[in-house]
Formats: C-alpha cells, structure tokens, sequence
C-alpha cells in the first residue's frame, strides 16, 4: 500500500490515477501498460505499442503510447487515442495487456506510418512473433476500403524477417528503391564440403555478391573489426564479394552504397538495366 506521501515524493505522475516510481526511464512497453491502466483496462494497444508488447524491438521509447477505445475519450500527453473496435480475432493479450495481434498491428503499422519508419518495425514484429508478411496481407483483403489499406499492401509487400536491425531494412529498401532485385536475407555460405562459413545480412547467391551492415561495434571493437578482416578475406577466396554500409553511407552518401553494389554485381556478369541512379 503506498500512502499519498509517498506517491508525491516517490513517484512520478505517468498519466492521471497513472504513476511510475521517480527516476525509472518509461520504455515502449511500459509507456504501454501505463496506457492500459489510465483506460481502467477498457483500451486495445495498437500500432506502436502493441508491436512493443508483442516482442518487437527498435520501437521508440519517447513516442507516445497507442490506444484504441469503441467510445471518444479526451487524450493526455503521452497517450494517442483513437476510437476503433476490433473483432475477436484482431485482439488477443500479453501479459494480462490487451493488444492487437501480430497480422492486425502489422496492417496498422503499414497503412498509419511513413513507409520507411513502418518497414523496419514490421520487419521486427515478424522477426519477434513469427508472423509470415503474407498473413497480414491477407487480413488487408478483408479490409478493402479502411482508410491506407492499399498503402498498407504495397508496404506489406516489402518486409521481410529475415533484418536483424532498421539500418538492415533501409538498406535493403534503398536497394529496391534503386532497381535492383530484392535482395535475399540472412544468406548461408558454406564451405564445399557443407561446414558453415557465415550468415551474410542481404544479398544475390546466384551472383555471389552480398551487402553487409556494420553497426558500430564492427569498426570501435578491435577483436570484431579483426574477426570481420578474416571473415571476408575467407568469403572472398570462395568467391563472394562484399559490399560493406556503416551509418554515414546509408544516412548521407547513400549513391555510394547503390554505386559500388552495382559495380560488384556488374563485374559477376549480372545485366540491371533497371538501376536508377541514387
């Protein structure tokens, strides 16, 4: 039992009848319970939230958390509000926390958000639930008319499991946005005799040329940066060229990345007529 001294010098006001203990940093998904507890349990988390909930990482803590109600309600800082319904089989719980499930808030991530913030989310809800793409495209058939259904298609169509990270994502939405084919995730090199070499990020096995994402312990770790000399210097002999994207490629120079990709895939005799400058 916490007594009213207590909640005014421990706590901090989260939202109303809503707090959190002082000096406790509110992640997604307690930003989403908290959610849940100001509607008295009546709210469905959605989008964001739900994704948060169900597992998926990379969601951001500082957005506000997503609810849905049947019945208008004034918002609070914090907390968006929409007035939804969902069927009995668009809803299910985690925790105790009512939520969307994985198809319904992957459709709702792909019609609510810009594509390039709704792909890597999506990509980390399937990756997290286990969700095939296909499922919620097949929920946005029985949609036909919601308001982003035929956005929500096209973004569906282009997520994919198999990124580990949203830098992963973008770089292979930057791949297809400049005409090359839809590169193949987490590809298995194996040596000839069937050991396993490495698991390469993205890229075309029938051209050995793959695109590797280094985050920033790839180029700051020394014992990863050694590890990473040795792994494409092996990849190499067998064969595969590497085209490797840090942070500022992706961010600033990203005609780069589409350049050298390119020239790799052109020197294995592949013919993209297609490729549009970056």
């Amino acid at each position: 039992m916490v007594t009213r001294h207590e909640l005014r010098h421990d706590f901090d006001r989260v939202a109303p009848d809503v707090y959190a203990r002082k000096g406790l940093r509110l992640d997604a998904v307690s930003r989403a319970k908290a959610a849940v507890h100001w509607t008295k349990g009546e709210g469905v988390l959605v989008g964001r939230s739900a994704a948060a909930l169900l597992g998926s990482a990379y969601v951001d803590a500082d957005q506000p958390a997503a609810i849905a109600l049947p019945r208008h309600r004034r918002t609070t800082p914090g907390i968006t509000v929409i007035q939804a319904e969902f069927s009995r089989g668009e809803r299910c719980e985690v925790d105790g926390y009512p939520v969307t499930t994985p198809p319904r808030t992957a459709f709702d991530l792909a019609r609510l958000l810009p594509r390039d913030h709704a792909v890597p989310l999506i990509d980390a809800l399937c990756r997290a639930t286990g969700l095939h793409p296909s499922t919620a495209l097949s929920l946005a058939d029985g949609h036909q008319g919601i308001r982003g259904c035929a956005r929500a298609r096209a973004v569906l169509g282009l997520a994919d499991p198999g990124a580990e990270s949203p830098p992963e994502s973008l770089t292979r939405l930057l791949l297809i946005d400049h005409g090359l084919p839809t590169p193949t995730t987490q590809i298995v090199v194996r040596y000839p005799g069937g050991e396993f070499l490495a698991r390469l990020d993205m890229g075309w096995e029938k051209w050995r040329v793959a695109v590797e994402y280094d985050g920033a312990q790839h180029w700051t770790d020394t014992a990863q940066r050694t590890k990473d000399i040795d792994r494409h210097a092996v990849l190499a002999e067998h064969g595969w060229r590497i085209v490797r994207v840090g942070a500022d490629l992706l961010r600033n120079r990203p005609y780069i990345i589409i350049d050298r990709v390119l020239a790799a895939l052109t020197a294995t005799g592949a013919h993209l007529d297609s490729v549009r400058a970056a």
